[in-house]
């Protein structure tokens, strides 16, 4: 068997219905490319990835693949091309991808809901929406632009018991910032389960101290020093792992042999996380849940959704990745164009009163997560001329104090 061809096909599915109103924070997530990998015998393979606006992909990058046999690239670093290699991999021996990884350990996999930061009141929203889907665990950035404290408040206010939040802290703050935070969420919040990335990634003792003070398991993602020399440092309870199988696969059984839990983050639609699945399934201690974005989306390429069942999602059965691509989906979605971001206006509000606009979001001076009691907004043109006049005015002066 030799690969043939390899198309790059751009498409850029609808969001969510429920995102109507979010048309600046949640601008390009609809950004994606699918990789089909046809074969001399007929087969055909897909794979995909989420890439930003402004990204390029170079078809080019696959050629060297064409003459190969798929068979060449097993626990390969391709990327998305080679969860596509997978999937035409298992369709010729009429199993499953995962067959081709490892042993098969679990039957379902832990999930998490998802989507950009939102201020408390839309958190909330997006709590309950993802209790009525079936979640049971949400995973959520903190910004500069919305109180942490705030968000979680409004989420433990309409989650059912048990339901936990991962905090994802970006690894942009200092120990001196980071701690009081976490000693605040672990005493007065439960629903806080997991804290990823707290400080800056080199900073290993930093991230030490936390782990070493702090009852919520913390998370390391993007490790600086490869992920092995990290667990000798004891700077994390939980690692991350996802992207391409070969390093999934190696990190993965590389911390399972330590007995350290994993979660993996393969964000993109249905294929995606179908290949995130096939991966989860065979290493031992990937026990922990695993964030995709398919249910981001009103429209995919595959012909079904995969079910998401009292917080796990089932390890697909059928040949490959386990699902069918829908050709006149895949055709249509590629001939929709990004939406336009809407003109638009931060709005920061103080608690002692003043109000400052900029060009997005605005977020007040200080270290994330150490000033309280603001709110933000953003303000899309409404077509008034007070409207214009500010816009006008923070695209030449950035940040202003309003009038």
């Amino acid at each position: 068997m030799k690969i043939t061809d390899i198309e790059v096909i751009p498409i850029f599915p609808k969001l969510a219905a429920r995102y109507a109103h979010r048309a600046v924070d949640l601008y390009g997530i609809e950004c994606r490319v699918v990789y089909k990998v046809t074969t001399d015998n007929g087969i055909v393979g897909y794979g995909e990835q989420r890439i930003r606006p402004w990204a390029k992909v170079d078809p080019a990058s696959v050629e060297h693949l064409i003459g190969r046999d798929p068979f060449d690239f097993i626990n390969n670093t391709l990327g998305p091309v080679g969860g596509a290699l997978y999937d035409v991999m298992g369709k010729y021996l009429e199993v499953p991808a995962y067959k081709l990884m490892g042993q098969k350990v679990r039957d379902g996999v832990s999930v998490a809901a998802w989507t950009r930061p939102a201020g408390p009141e839309g958190f909330a929203k997006e709590i309950q929406r993802a209790v009525g889907q079936g979640y049971s665990i949400f995973k959520m950035h903190s910004c500069t632009y919305h109180d942490v404290i705030e968000q979680t408040r409004a989420a433990a206010e309409v989650a059912p018991a048990g339901f936990k939040i991962h905090w994802d802290f970006n690894a942009n703050r200092t120990l001196a910032s980071v701690l009081p935070l976490v000693h605040r969420l672990e005493q007065d919040f439960p629903i806080v389960g997991f804290i990823e990335d707290p400080v800056q990634r080199q900073d290993i003792e930093g991230w030490r101290t936390v782990r070493q003070q702090s009852r919520i398991p913390i998370v390391q993602h993007v490790p600086q020093l490869g992920g092995l020399q990290e667990v000798l440092h004891g700077v994390a309870d939980i690692y991350m792992i996802g992207g391409s199988v070969g390093y999934t696969l190696a990190r993965g059984f590389a911390y399972s042999k330590a007995n350290i839990q994993t979660i993996m983050q393969h964000g993109c639609g249905t294929i995606s996380k179908a290949l995130g699945l096939h991966m989860a399934a065979v290493l031992p201690s990937m026990s922990g849940h695993s964030i995709y974005l398919d249910d981001q989306y009103e429209e995919d390429i595959t012909t079904e959704n995969i079910p998401v069942i009292e917080g796990f999602s089932p390890v697909p059965k059928g040949a490959g990745l386990g699902y069918e691509v829908d050709e006149e989906a895949l055709a249509r979605l590629a001939t929709q164009k990004l939406r336009e971001q809407p003109r638009h206006v931060g709005v920061l509000h103080m608690a002692g009163g003043h109000t400052f606009y900029g060009r997005s979001y605005v977020a007040p001076d200080g270290e994330e997560g150490t000033v309280r009691g603001f709110t933000t907004e953003l303000w899309e043109d409404d077509g008034s001329e007070e409207f214009e006049r500010v816009f006008q005015r923070v695209q030449q002066e950035g940040k202003i104090l309003a009038d």
